[in-house]
């Protein structure tokens, strides 16, 4: 187990935390991981995530470290985020229980939970008038992100947390176990807002403003992202229900 050093009296519940879950806080996410809100002993209202055991092959690459499981990519990463200034939960714990082979079960990150309000969801059907400012904030940050060499690879739209107050728009990325560090060019930058939903109307001004905010051709990255949008969602719906009404 890995302890935050913050979060160090916590130790005894964390180790508890695996025999426990199933009884501890609100489920918020249930599908092949689950996700818990949880108030830990000391008050702290913390995101506790299980993660399911890998399959076949994967299993054993995780564990014998060939590859990082996907929870201490989780518990890892948000320190670097946070040196470049990009929010996210502050880690709490990661903890991998073991069968009697050594091979992993399913695994655990804990986290704080964020006080931020909204995800990208509530944008799947809004109307026009409404989602302008957001549009042009989240393509700035997202330009900020990227010029800090930050790449999100599943920036979607349960990923990017916001909220707004006097200063303005507030943002947060959380499930980062998939991220790259390094320079991020036009393409990669523009491909990955492929994820977002919503009317295309919303996608283009997010798309404008982060062209404007990186120094891009606005109509090539509207180009760029248009086109591995409807890549992306018309392979999606074919698997999956949209939430929706979907503009490609």
């Amino acid at each position: 187990m890995l302890i935050n050093k913050k979060y160090e009296h916590l130790h005894g519940w964390l180790e508890r935390l695996p025999a426990d879950f199933e009884q501890l806080g609100e489920v918020i996410y249930d599908k092949r991981n689950q996700l818990r809100v949880i108030t830990a002993p000391d008050g702290t209202l913390v995101n506790a995530k299980r993660y399911c055991i890998p399959h076949a092959i994967n299993r054993v690459v995780y564990s014998l470290g060939i590859r990082q499981p996907k929870g201490l990519r989780a518990f890892t990463y948000p320190t670097r985020l946070l040196e470049r200034g990009i929010e996210t939960p502050e880690p709490i714990a990661y903890i991998e229980p073991r069968n009697g082979c050594g091979l992993l079960k399913e695994t655990y990150f804990v986290s704080v939970q964020s006080q931020l309000g909204h995800t990208l969801y509530e944008v799947g059907d809004a109307r026009e008038g409404t989602y302008e400012e957001l549009a042009d904030a989240l393509g700035r940050y997202t330009a900020t992100m990227h010029d800090r060499e930050v790449l999100h690879l599943d920036y979607s739209p349960g990923n990017i947390l916001w909220d707004k107050d006097n200063e303005g728009y507030h943002f947060a990325v959380v499930d980062i176990n998939r991220m790259r560090f390094g320079k991020v060019d036009i393409e990669d930058g523009c491909a990955a807002l492929r994820r977002l939903w919503g009317p295309k109307r919303f996608i283009e001004l997010t798309a404008r403003s982060y062209a404007r905010a990186r120094g891009f051709n606005e109509d090539e990255a509207v180009r760029i992202i248009m086109q591995a949008r409807e890549a992306f969602w018309t392979r999606y719906q074919r698997r999956h229900p949209v939430e929706f009404p979907l503009e490609l």
